[in-house]
Order: structure tokens, then sequence, then C-alpha cells
């Protein structure tokens, strides 16, 4: 298993986490994801560990705090030896003050998350998404008080924008607080909007990303495929995708599909371990969350490391999947010696 450093820090985190979203299984959404208990829990768990991966992600609203509660039951006896992310800011309960980025709140999530989890401190703890209603100054200073007293170790963001994560960075440098190491982002071979701000402004600001559903929900995964109806067990068709559908332009899935089963041939990989390769390519990438509903699927996508593409089969692939950007990216990209793009070869 590699090793890379986080973001600008000195935490070296393996370049694949496990996602626990398929624990438990409360509620439709998530029971479309998976409802792993603890016996099944604690055996992925075990073949993580077994394959050096030892970072392990979660969240409070993952089926309302049940996976932080498996996970914690599956590490028990374990906790020195493992690395755990988890995350606050969305709806958990009811009531006004049970979201965002507010001291109450993110000062209740972490104490329910601390006691889910069977812990007395979270390694890497992200805040879910931007909550525009609270200043950027008490989120960010409630977060430090969470270092400073050790309950967290480092601090992330998910689903910033460029502008959000920015200020961000901008207030924790006045102030003397901790900063964000990483973010937590959506980034595909399907969807690459990633590159266009936020893949710049990691390498400037040495924020190092972790990738959340790598494989587009499934769709990349082989199952998807020319003339072909949808696969009616996979998560997107049983409601449980993350990623909208009037995002997905299924004509240029399969073009990215064609060019994955030819390169997976050439390497004698499946396309989802070619897929998740590609990333392990990327600049600003340091790790990429992987899931399982069951020990074969994890067993296939250990697989992805201990090898990597040629600089070729990378190229075709980022032809394949390339779109044209939005302003103000394709206004910059006509000037590339002003503004150079990340280098990916």
């Amino acid at each position: 298993m590699e090793y890379r450093f986080l973001g600008g820090s000195g935490l070296q985190v393996p370049v694949l986490s496990f996602g626990t979203a398929t624990f438990g299984g409360s509620g439709d959404f998530f029971k479309a994801w998976g409802s792993q208990q603890v016996e099944e829990a604690s055996r992925l768990v075990n073949l993580c560990m077994d394959a050096g991966l030892n970072f392990f992600d979660t969240a409070d609203i993952y089926s309302q705090g049940l996976s932080e509660e498996i996970l914690g039951k599956a590490i028990a006896g374990k906790r020195h030896d493992v690395l755990i992310s988890t995350k606050g800011t969305f709806p958990f309960g009811s009531g006004p003050n049970n979201q965002g980025s507010s001291r109450f709140h993110l000062t209740r999530q972490v104490e329910g998350s601390l006691k889910r989890l069977g812990t007395n401190y979270i390694d890497v703890y992200h805040m879910h998404g931007f909550d525009g209603n609270t200043p950027v100054e008490e989120t960010l200073r409630t977060l430090d008080d969470l270092v400073q007293s050790g309950k967290i170790r480092y601090i992330a963001a998910s689903n910033y924008s460029g502008w959000h994560l920015m200020k961000s960075l901008s207030v924790s440098e006045r102030y003397g607080w901790s900063k964000y190491i990483a973010h937590q982002v959506y980034y595909s071979l399907l969807h690459r909007e990633y590159e266009w701000e936020l893949m710049p402004l990691g390498l400037d600001q040495k924020v190092g990303a972790i990738i959340w559903s790598p494989l587009s929900a499934g769709m990349l995964g082989g199952k998807y495929r020319r003339n072909q109806p949808p696969p009616q067990d996979s998560r997107v068709a049983q409601g449980g995708s993350p990623i909208p559908q009037a995002v997905v332009n299924n004509e240029h899935l399969y073009n990215i599909m064609d060019v994955l089963d030819a390169v997976a041939q050439e390497t004698e990989k499946s396309v989802a371990q070619v897929a998740l390769n590609w990333l392990l390519q990327r600049p600003t990438v340091a790790n990429i969350i992987v899931g399982a509903r069951n020990e074969e699927q994890l067993k296939q996508n250990l697989g992805t490391v201990g090898w990597s593409l040629s600089p070729d089969q990378i190229r075709r692939l980022d032809q394949a999947s390339d779109i044209p950007t939005s302003y103000p990216y394709w206004h910059q990209r006509q000037n590339t010696k002003l503004n150079p793009l990340p280098k990916f070869y």
C-alpha cells in the first residue's frame, strides 16, 4: 500500500481509504448503498488492514449515526492502528440548530461522533459542506478550539467552491488557527470539473484531495453499456446515487467506457481498477475513498494499487473524458502561458 502526505501536513495516509456509508442501511437512501452490520463490517475492516489500508471514512449523517457506531465496534481494540475521518454540517435530527457549521452544532456533533465511534479523538474532521449562514470565523475558531483540546487532530473541508476554500484558508492564516489540510471532493473520469479551479488551488495552497465516488456511483464500474438497459440492482436505479442524473451525459459515459475497456484489456485489469488508477496519477490526489457491498468488491478495489497506467493510456483516457469548460476557464485556457494547466504528464 502506497502512503502519501495529506496536503501540506505531516500526516501520511494510504492512497485508498474505506468508505463506510454502506454500514447500517438506515433509510431508503443509505439502504441502497448497503446495510452491513457489525459482523460483516468487522470482516471488511480486517481485509482492509491486511492490505495496509488503515484509513476509514464515515459521517454523522450516514444512517443517522449508525455507520459511526458500527465502525466504532468494528475497530474496537485497533484504534491506535487506524485513522478515522468523519464529518459534520448537514442536518442531524430536527430543530433549527441541528445543521450548519455553528459553534453550537459542531461542538455537539463532534461530541456525538466521539461517543458513537468509541474514541476520544478524530484524526481528520471534515466540514461536510459549506455553511453560508455562519461566519467563517466562528466555524474556524470552533474547529481550532477542538484541535487544541485534542478532540480533533486535523481539519478538512468537503464540497467547497474555490472561494469558500480560499476564504477559509485566509481567515485561518490571519488568526493563526488550524488550516484545512484536505478537501474531500467528487472527481472521476466522468466529471472532471475539479480540475478547473479546485485542483490549481490545491496545488498552490497545499490542500490534498480526498476523492469521493471515484466511480461515479458505480457508473464507471463496467455495468453501464451503450445499447443496454441500466442495471436494476445499482445504487442509481435504487435511488441511492449522490450524483444527480441531470449532470450525467450518457453518450459521454459510453465513450469513456469504450476507452476503459481497451485499457483494461491491455493492462489485464478491470475497468473499475483502471478508472481508479487514473485518479491516483492526478495532481493533488492523496487518497481515494473506495466502498464495497461485499468482500469480493473490496478485494477488486484493493487491486487498484501496486501498478500504474502508462502516460499513453492516461492521455487516451483524458481525451475520451474531456469536456468543454465554462467561463472563465475557457477564457483563461486561451493563454496557458499566463494560466498554466496542472502538469498531468
